[in-house]
């Protein structure tokens, strides 16, 4: 029996040696292989099928130089790991390619042909401030003669763009043209002057730089501005972006109108109560922004547009931080989830977290001969509000809430031939020859909001790197959009796929049902203050001297006194209805951190468990 046993641990010390030995010698045979499996639920770690139709373009040799300073006392740990994962990328896009792409590896150490070669290139130093340490080179310089862009600096919090950033300036070395964008908007979205009536009366004229979200789009699109007073869209522009065209005219309406008509494409950004307006604060100096829309478009369209309403949304609404610093709800402050977003379109497919403050929502049907598409939308527990209420007194909108059972659209595509909305020719002219209808379908995009497009809801600037990142997929659906419109998608997959992100969309549900348990309380509360006051308003006023007193009844006391009870039962129903809320939401998060950290581990133990019980089994047996 002891031989039996010491032979049975000769054994096993040898099959754990062996075993050792295959690793080892399989390790050292395929570590030269770079290959992975991606189970991302959307492939995060793939290349995309837009990158690799972009890499199909290439038809000479493109050089990719990757300037990262490797020396132990310049480069922080925490971007070595990440200088790995660009690498591994640039494997990907080289293999891709075919092989026209070359890359070369360069360390920019002080005074050496490498950090000349980056000066060149537009590669400079960046000093990482916390992180320690000296400047560093950590850039990317993608060329084709005699074309060459630059990545200054990759930065880690921008991982989850990292295809789409090197997709894009291999896109623009091999381009021969950009398509022309026409930017038309009464906002100084491009930069200039911010108008801002207070300022200038105190002899002060501030100049504002160009909203981020433009300052990308000028990396891939030549940009132009259009007046407002506009009466014809120069041809060269193949897309126009319309930004907030509050009090349009019908000169410029009629321009845009031919644009359509003749085939260009119309991204529209309208809004019901744009927050971002400043241009004309109120005594209190509070922007209460205003609607914008094009009416007689809109109208042709068979498209309705309420400037004076936004859409409340309890489930896609969260609490936000009041004046006071304490959490406050803001129901017409959407943001929205995958629920919210059209799946099945290239534009917004691969769309999540979107962030639209006091959008307009869109109503009526398209007339014949034109499709509508709903790109994004509300849930069904939803309503139209007044505008302004909606920003100053969000607890009265949920007290009040009725809703409507409608997913109202916040985003929409018109597709077709398009009709005019001037049959009789160009405003104020006579005898002016102007098109009656498209020759070909083309398409129109409307949004209700504008503020979104904004870099307050967009991105977030930091100030020590004067990097912009994005803080949800706002941005990336712009760029998405536009590429779309100018006739390039091949760049929606990367960067749709890079703005995904989870929320807990069943703690979002669990605090609209719970606003919703609630409700019915506090309307009934709303309707006892109103009998109650009805009440006290038939109150008999007896003067005694110059002092005036109410006298009230006995019944009238102890309706009074009722009520407080019941407003006390209430307070104390609201705080028990949130700490149950807070457990829930804690049970939820602790649930998914152990099935996330736990789960794993407890079924590799379960595998070998059984594996254990099972040879003990076979070895009983014999």
């Amino acid at each position: 029996m002891k031989q039996t046993k010491i032979q049975s641990l000769l054994f096993s010390t040898a099959g754990v040696g062996l075993a050792f030995v295959a690793i080892t010698g399989l390790n050292l045979l395929f570590s030269p292989v770079r290959a992975r499996l991606d189970l991302t639920a959307d492939g995060l770690h793939t290349l995309s099928e837009g990158s690799r139709k972009i890499l199909s373009k290439i038809d000479s040799n493109v050089e990719v130089r990757l300037y990262v300073s490797r020396s132990e006392n310049r480069m922080p740990s925490a971007l070595k790991n990440y200088a790995q994962t660009i690498e591994d990328l640039l494997q990907e896009f080289r293999a891709a390619s075919g092989g026209k792409i070359t890359i070369k590896r360069l360390d920019p150490e002080p005074d050496s042909d490498a950090e000349d070669t980056a000066k060149l290139d537009g590669i400079e130093p960046v000093s990482l401030g916390q992180m320690g340490g000296d400047p560093i080179y950590f850039g990317l310089a993608v060329s084709l003669a005699p074309e060459t862009k630059a990545i200054p600096f990759l930065s880690p919090q921008r991982e989850k763009l990292l295809e789409y950033d090197i997709a894009r300036v291999i896109s623009q070395v091999i381009a021969t043209n950009k398509p022309v964008l026409g930017v038309m908007s009464p906002l100084p979205v491009l930069g200039g002057p911010a108008m801002n009536p207070m300022m200038m009366q105190m002899g002060r004229q501030s100049q504002q730089q160009p909203w981020i979200t433009f300052s990308e789009l000028k990396r891939d699109f030549t940009v132009e501005s259009v007046p407002m007073d506009v009466d014809t869209i120069p041809e060269k522009i193949q897309v126009l972006m319309v930004v907030h065209p509050k009090d349009v005219t019908d000169k410029a309406q009629f321009a845009i109108d031919q644009f359509v008509l003749r085939g260009g494409k119309l991204i529209a950004f309208l809004d019901t109560q744009c927050i971002t307006d400043n241009r004309n604060p109120n005594p209190m100096g509070l922007n209460l922004g205003g609607g914008s829309s094009l009416p007689k478009l809109l109208e042709k369209w068979g498209i309705g547009l309420d400037t004076s309403k936004v859409v409340a949304d309890r489930t896609f609404s969260r609490e936000l931080q009041g004046r006071d610093g304490r959490p406050q709800p803001v129901p017409a402050f959407l943001f929205l989830n995958a629920d919210g977003v059209n799946r099945d379109d290239a534009v917004t497919g691969q769309s999540d977290n979107l962030w639209l403050p006091f959008a307009g929502g869109f109503t009526g049907k398209p007339v014949e001969g034109l499709r509508a598409d709903v790109l994004l939308k509300s849930s069904e527990d939803s309503q139209l509000v007044d505008g302004m209420t909606s920003q100053f007194n969000g607890s009265k909108i949920l007290d009040e809430f009725a809703p409507s059972r409608t997913n109202y659209p916040l985003a929409l595509r018109l597709s077709g031939k398009f009709k005019t909305a001037f049959p009789d020719g160009k405003p104020g002219a006579t005898n002016a020859t102007s098109l009656k209808e498209a020759k070909t379908d083309t398409v129109v995009y409307l949004f209700g909001d504008v503020d979104f497009l904004n870099d307050a809801y967009s991105v977030e600037v930091n100030p020590m790197l004067g990097m912009a990142m994005p803080r949800n997929g706002n941005l990336a659906l712009v760029q998405n959009l536009v590429e779309q419109a100018s006739g390039d998608v091949n760049l929606v997959g990367a960067r749709g796929r890079a703005s995904v992100s989870r929320p807990f969309t069943v703690v979002q549900k669990m605090e609209a049902e719970a606003r919703a348990r609630y409700q019915g309380k506090i309307e009934g509360l709303n309707r006892k203050v109103e009998e109650l006051q009805s009440k006290l308003n038939d109150v008999q006023i007896k003067q005694e001297g110059n002092t005036s007193k109410i006298i009230l009844t006995k019944d009238q006391q102890d309706a009074i006194a009722n009520f407080k009870k019941q407003q006390v039962d209430a307070r104390k129903d609201l705080r028990k209805e949130r700490r149950n809320l807070d457990v829930d939401v804690k049970n939820l998060e602790n649930r998914v951190k152990w099935l996330n950290i736990a789960a794993m581990p407890l079924l590799v133990s379960a595998a070998g468990i059984a594996l254990a019980i099972a040879r003990k089994n076979r070895t009983n047996a014999k």
